[in-house]
């Protein structure tokens, strides 16, 4: 896996804390809540683009897509945050929620496997 300077480090760690935030602040109802969500999950997603994957293991292709899928659906989701604040006729309830649940799935499983599958190769290799 090719690793993230340290700027592109504290970006993509500052877009999961505004995440966080702009999920948290939802609820609340406060104006800012999709700004802010939509800001995080920009930055979250492109700098999980730039840590690409250039081995052979088809195992990590995959689940680097599946993680890929999961920023996308992050961005969305976003998108989404905005329809329900400004009570577009598709978007009446928090079908937002479903999509970012859904992500958060893609996003954990690959987090977990992919340190496995890297270290798993490692080992192989040598």
């Amino acid at each position: 896996m090719k690793k993230l300077n340290s700027l592109q480090l504290f970006i993509y760690r500052l877009g999961g804390v505004l995440i966080i935030i702009g999920a948290v602040l939802n609820p609340l109802e406060s104006a800012a809540a999709p700004y802010i969500y939509s800001a995080g999950a920009l930055m979250f997603a492109s700098m999980q683009m730039l840590a690409s994957y250039e081995g052979d293991s088809v195992v990590i292709r995959r689940l680097r897509r599946q993680q890929v899928l999961g920023a996308l659906l992050l961005v969305v989701s976003g998108a989404m945050m905005f329809g329900h604040q400004y009570h577009m006729t598709y978007m009446r309830h928090n079908e937002w929620m479903v999509v970012m649940l859904i992500a958060a799935v893609f996003e954990l499983y690959a987090a977990f496997r992919i340190p496995y599958e890297l270290e798993k190769e490692e080992k192989k290799v040598k």
